[in-house]
């Protein structure tokens, strides 16, 4: 089964992005695109200009906005996860 890209705004410090890449990894994800908003100059100001948020990570699947690590577990937890993965 196809899975949507996925492209993560993480930090090198950031356990909670660490979380979002294993669920990820479990639920078949094999490439996640990394955007490093302590090293890529203008990350964090484009993160926060496309999510209001100022928090890493930042989780998009395909075009979806998910949120942070909490976002994505609810949603793995409520079944909805591997819907959006692959719809």
């Amino acid at each position: 089964m196809p899975v949507k890209p996925v492209k993560m705004y993480t930090s090198a410090v950031c356990p909670y992005c660490n979380m979002a890449k294993a669920l990820l990894k479990q639920k078949g994800v094999s490439a996640i695109e990394e955007i490093r908003v302590d090293t890529a100059a203008g990350a964090r100001d484009t993160m926060i200009g496309l999510t209001g948020r100022r928090t890493v990570p930042q989780i998009f699947i395909g075009e979806t906005h998910v949120g942070g690590f909490d976002d994505l577990n609810a949603l793995n937890r409520a079944g909805k996860l591997d819907a959006l993965l692959t719809d």
